[in-house]
């Protein structure tokens, strides 16, 4: 079972922080590894290429954080959070992480998305429901950066309550329309889909419903 919420955000976030400093100050240490292992494992480069989007992931969450924070104070200290004004800057955010985030994943990884069907345009002035398999976080992050940044929707997901694990997730969709959802079998089926019910009503011409059937992961 996850943490409270205020004790998440009290230790996670000030972790990753000092985490994100501890690995830029150890830097030279992290490269010598990187070289030596480079030697045993398969690939180009790969330690490398790997320790880079370690690193890089690192720096965004912790950027997120600063910004996340800053919204807060901005927001009248939480009073404003969920106004039209400051929601739309958080998907703002979220826009700017993954895009930075896969811009180096198809330089680094070499990761390629081929889109099959109409182009976005297609869709304009409707809201789109987006069923969605997965074999992890990584290409669960390909969909929502292709609704945010090609279809220029705002999604609301529904998704794991473990993913709040990530400091930076958990804030972010906890103050946007969302839902976590903790699968137990003690729980009544009803109060999941009547949650997941209320999020999806009054979508607007640039919302996306996202839900992942499957409720956990495909290969």
């Amino acid at each position: 079972m996850l943490p409270p919420l205020w004790l998440r955000r009290l230790v996670l976030g000030p972790a990753v922080l000092v985490l994100s400093v501890l690995a830029f100050t150890g830097l030279p240490v992290l490269l010598i590894g990187g070289a030596l292992l480079s030697t045993f494992l398969p690939g180009r480069w790969r330690p490398f290429r790997l320790l880079w989007m370690a690193l890089l992931y690192l720096f965004l969450e912790a950027v997120a954080l600063l910004v996340l924070l800053a919204l807060w104070i901005g927001s009248g200290f939480g009073w404003r959070i969920r106004s039209p004004r400051f929601q739309r800057a958080h998907y703002v955010l979220v826009k700017w992480f993954l895009q930075v985030l896969f811009r180096e994943s198809r330089r680094v990884l070499h990761v390629r998305v081929t889109v099959e069907g109409p182009p976005p345009p297609s869709y304009d002035g409707r809201p789109l429901l987006i069923l969605s398999r997965h074999a992890g976080p990584g290409d669960s992050f390909l969909v929502v950066d292709a609704l945010l940044n090609w279809y220029d929707r705002e999604p609301r997901i529904v998704l794991k309550d473990t993913l709040q694990w990530d400091p930076a997730i958990d804030i972010v969709l906890n103050r946007l329309p969302n839902r976590f959802i903790r699968p137990e079998p003690g729980r009544g089926s009803e109060q999941v889909v009547a949650e997941i019910g209320e999020l999806s009503r009054n979508l607007d011409h640039n919302d996306a419903f996202v839900i992942f059937p499957e409720g956990g992961n495909v290969t």
